[in-house]
């Protein structure tokens, strides 16, 4: 994932939670927010220390990265999406927070109108 593709910024993140709309399960909630004009969609992170120590904290955000890379052609392009990992994530492995993931953008209607091959 390119750096241009991450929100960072504080005030970023505050302007996806005022004005996006959310979605969540027991595992992940997902705030997406539209924007015109965006060549790719952006993508922030927010796992907290309640999830686990650092080790698990990065490899949560590992995991949640490359189910947006994995899907990156099906994601809505112009919009900025954060999502923020809960508890039940750290003892979670790829395969389940790939289907929790995939579980919430199909709530929150972010893929585009595409057929499976």
């Amino acid at each position: 994932m390119k750096k241009e593709q991450r929100i960072k910024k504080n005030d970023e993140f505050s302007q996806v939670f005022k004005k996006g709309h959310s979605v969540a399960n027991r595992q992940f909630v997902l705030y997406s927010l539209p924007k015109e004009g965006q060549s790719s969609f952006r993508l922030g992170l927010s796992v907290s220390k309640k999830v686990g120590n650092a080790v698990t904290r990065n490899q949560v955000k590992r995991y949640i990265r490359e189910v947006f890379r994995l899907k990156e052609e099906m994601i809505h392009r112009s919009a900025d999406y954060v999502v923020i990992a809960r508890k039940p994530a750290a003892t979670m492995n790829f395969h389940e927070v790939e289907q929790s993931l995939l579980h919430v953008l199909r709530k929150a209607r972010v893929f585009k109108n595409t057929k499976r091959v």
